[in-house]
């Protein structure tokens, strides 16, 4: 036993009053190393304030911010079968759900609700991707059929956040099967008439693109997500070509025509408020939504 590290420090320490300072108080842009406080990150909405870098925005974070004063109803997690491969690799995946259970305090990925935003009632269904990287299993895919299924009760549109890295392989073929399950899932929503937006974030890729994510009436995108179905790595290494410059960016993705809008994290309530009223057509003559040029949106009075 070291009497000094466990007797000698820690009395000195409990009379100088020190205190262990948490590691994530300080969180560091990944563009320019700028140092910035946890809370003025949050108040700024994960943006860091000098870059403008969109930072990952915890799900519960993204349904307040965009509902009329933070208020929306959550839909219930479905009971889904746990753990049906009962597979393992380094560690158990019962252990991998619970250890994202604490850390996110969500039953999985999928989180939903229903709200208003300026007014107009939606569903929106946002990806947690800090629970096991916002990955695509049975409990994620009934989540989002359900959200699916109240939004055409409701008979009102469906606004998806996905951030993924895709299908969760711990639960193989059945987590595949849920791609299309979610498309028909989409179908139903437009043959019931009602507008379907998709607001792409960081990262958006794998299964996840190539289902309910690329199939909205209208693709939105936060500024330098990465959207893509496999990684600019690994189609590196399989074709054996340097790739572009911001391959595989939104910004990249609308010059190229897979994006419809590039729309800065702020202005999301307003782009959404605005292109949901005209295709609901409900007056958006008070509200103006910019993208990230600055262009603005064309208004409809009395649509």
């Amino acid at each position: 036993m070291n009497w000094i590290t466990n007797y000698v420090r820690p009395r000195i320490n409990s009379m100088l009053g020190r205190r262990e300072v948490p590691e994530n108080l300080w969180i560091k842009c990944p563009e320019t190393g700028e140092m910035v406080f946890h809370k003025d990150l949050e108040d700024n909405k994960w943006v860091i304030p000098a870059s403008g870098f969109h930072m990952k925005m915890p799900a519960k974070a993204r349904l307040v911010d965009l509902f009329d004063n933070g208020e929306y109803e959550a839909l219930p997690q479905p009971k889904v079968a746990q753990d049906p491969l009962k597979f393992r690799d380094s560690k158990k995946y019962t252990d991998r759900l619970k250890d994202s259970r604490v850390k996110t305090e969500q039953e999985d990925t999928i989180l939903a609700g229903v709200g208003k935003v300026q007014g107009l009632k939606l569903v929106a269904v946002v990806h947690e991707f800090n629970f096991m990287g916002g990955s695509l299993g049975i409990a994620a895919g009934e989540a989002i059929v359900k959200a699916f299924e109240r939004a055409i009760a409701e008979k009102c549109p469906l606004v998806m956040f996905p951030a993924s890295g895709g299908a969760r392989m711990q639960e193989g073929i059945l987590s595949l099967m849920q791609l299309p399950r979610t498309t028909v899932a989409v179908d139903m929503l437009k043959e019931a008439g009602q507008p379907y937006i998709v607001v792409l974030t960081n990262p958006t890729t794998g299964g996840v693109t190539a289902s309910y994510a690329m199939l909205g009436d209208i693709h939105l995108a936060e500024p330098g997500a990465e959207i893509c179905f496999a990684g600019k790595r690994v189609i590196e290494q399989t074709i054996r070509e340097k790739l572009p410059e911001g391959f595989q960016t939104s910004e990249y993705l609308l010059e190229h025509g897979m994006v419809d809008m590039v729309v800065k994290r702020h202005d999301i309530p307003d782009t959404l408020a605005t292109l949901l009223k005209i295709l609901t057509k409900k007056p958006a003559n008070d509200v103006l939504a910019k993208d990230l040029n600055g262009a603005t949106l064309p208004m409809v009075a009395n649509a």
